[in-house]
């Protein structure tokens, strides 16, 4: 009979937990993910992601790697789901803690690298491991988070018209249907923008701009926002 204590100590030292990052931004009405292509296997892609260090705790590991592809990291950041399947990774058994990230576009700053890319979640590369499937779990948890809290604000520039932030909304949940009026009229109720003395210059009447309420609370539940 086989000993699983015996088993876990003979393995253990196979064992590595890492951590990948989700990270959602917003660019030329799509909804995008940073990706970088893979060395070791041609032609596939993967989220940022690596080995937690020894002395790291997730969540720093975790900002790690989003601050090294992107630069920043004073970003919404969530751990999404821990996924362990044996064979997700043929090299060796690896755990991934994988988290997500909401940057506005006017943060990215271009760094020319070939091997790293904004992908339209909704038009993926080959993706390596089970990635596909943590940007699809990651986009499900967004357009929760989005009908009940206010978290799309993160991917929003520090003012905007409420046309774009309706865009906003309905190319997370890719759905064109929203009522433009109803949608304003659930904005305004939830206080969670305010107006700014500033316009925006369209083809028409001068748009309104707006930004998030500082003081709004970032996670609401009093009730659905939408539809």
């Amino acid at each position: 009979m086989i000993n699983p204590k015996a088993v876990i100590e003979h393995t253990e030292w196979v064992w590595s937990v890492a951590v990948d990052v989700v990270i959602f931004t917003l660019r030329n009405r799509d909804l995008q993910v940073h990706v970088i292509q893979r060395q070791d296997h041609p032609g596939y892609w993967s989220l940022p992601g690596g080995i937690v260090g020894a002395t790291e705790a997730l969540e720093e590991a975790a900002m790690r790697q989003l601050r090294e592809q992107t630069t920043v990291d004073d970003v919404y950041l969530q751990q999404l789901f821990t996924y362990g399947d044996p064979q997700r990774d043929s090299r060796r058994r690896v755990i991934s803690v994988a988290y997500f990230a909401l940057l506005a576009a006017d943060r990215i700053k271009p760094d020319g690298d070939e091997n790293r890319a904004w992908c339209s979640v909704y038009d993926l590369p080959p993706m390596a491991f089970d990635h596909a499937r943590m940007v699809d779990d990651a986009l499900t948890r967004l357009r929760y988070k989005i009908e009940y809290s206010a978290a799309a604000f993160e991917l929003m520039p520090e003012e905007f018209t409420l046309r774009e932030l309706q865009e906003a909304y309905m190319t997370i949940l890719n759905d064109h249907r929203l009522d433009k009026a109803n949608f304003r009229k659930k904005i305004h109720e939830a206080r969670i923008v305010e107006p700014v003395n500033r316009y925006q210059k369209t083809a028409g009447r001068p748009a309104r701009l707006y930004r998030f309420r500082k003081d709004a609370r970032l996670e609401s539940k009093a009730r659905r926002f939408f539809p």
